[in-house]
């Protein structure tokens, strides 16, 4: 009974021409990784823009970085221009709390001065010096355009206060021009609106050091199991702010990428050498000769 009415309701019968014809969809979308009806209209361009690219910041989190990107989609497969992380943050003085707000937005301003002076940008929009959580949109010279990037934050649910904003936050006060409106940032609501304190003390990681001061005071056994890295490094919760206005300095200063020290491996032994052709034939003469004289 029940199959009857699931064919009379409209369900679809797995018949042998459904089956023929069926197109499974990208890899990509069947595991969840690429929203492509989003991708589709972040990367399309108008064809009088003469294959112009169309750049996006993208803005990936793991479990332990963050992963900022400028990108460029191309028929060949994106290109990156430029990528920052948050484990190269320790070089600027942020050593712990890598994957915060805070953290994100010092990624995002990373990646903006990076590109920027990959594309000799640099001086000319130097963005917003100081952190005042103020609105801030990059005004256009009269001699070239700002480098402007779409946001683009893959499957991540774009909600209220998301950490994806900070990284574009960061970006936007670092002189990359991104669209966008202040309806995502902490704490605003339709009827108070938009408070740009709220967002400077999270930049500022404000949040982080007065929830260290609450949990010291109330529950230390609680302190020393969260914040034990912190303790072992001799940080507190009035040095909080510090450690990331020096950070911001000296990205600003210095957001040239060190390459890695690590010494390259060598897989060349892990590799097949390839057969010339005398050597080929002089295997199917040697393997000829074994068949035969087995009979």
């Amino acid at each position: 009974r029940l199959e009857g009415r699931k064919e009379k309701m409209g369900a679809v019968k797995k018949t042998k021409q459904y089956s023929k014809r069926y197109q499974v969809k990208f890899r990509r979308r069947r595991t969840g990784k690429t929203d492509y009806y989003a991708r589709q209209r972040l990367i399309t361009q108008d064809k009088r823009k003469f294959n112009a690219p169309k750049y996006r910041l993208v803005v990936r989190f793991t479990n332990r970085d963050i992963i900022a990107q400028v990108v460029a989609a191309r028929l060949a497969g994106d290109e990156v221009v430029a990528v920052a992380h948050a484990h190269e943050l320790p070089r600027y003085g942020v050593k712990l709390g890598l994957t915060n707000f805070a953290s994100a937005y010092c990624v995002g301003l990373l990646v903006a001065r990076r590109v920027l002076k990959k594309m000799g940008l640099d001086e000319t929009y130097a963005g917003a010096e100081e952190v005042t959580g103020e609105m801030f949109e990059v005004e256009p010279d009269e001699d070239k355009r700002p480098f402007r990037a779409l946001l683009d934050i893959g499957i991540v649910t774009a909600t209220t206060g998301h950490k994806v904003f900070a990284v574009m936050k960061g970006a936007v006060d670092g002189g990359l021009d991104v669209p966008h409106n202040e309806k995502r940032f902490p704490a605003y609501t339709k009827e108070e609106g938009f408070d740009p304190e709220i967002l400077k003390s999270h930049i500022m990681g404000e949040h982080v050091a007065e929830y260290m001061e609450l949990l010291a005071d109330e529950d230390e056994d609680r302190y020393k199991e969260q914040f034990g890295r912190y303790i072992k490094e001799g940080i507190t919760h009035e040095d909080i702010a510090e450690i990331y206005e020096n950070a911001h300095t000296a990205i600003r200063e210095n957001p040239d990428p060190v390459k890695s020290d690590k010494p390259v491996p060598d897989r060349s032994k892990y590799k097949q050498k390839k057969a010339t052709p005398e050597e080929r034939k002089a295997n199917i003469s040697k393997r000829i000769t074994e068949l035969l004289s087995t009979e």
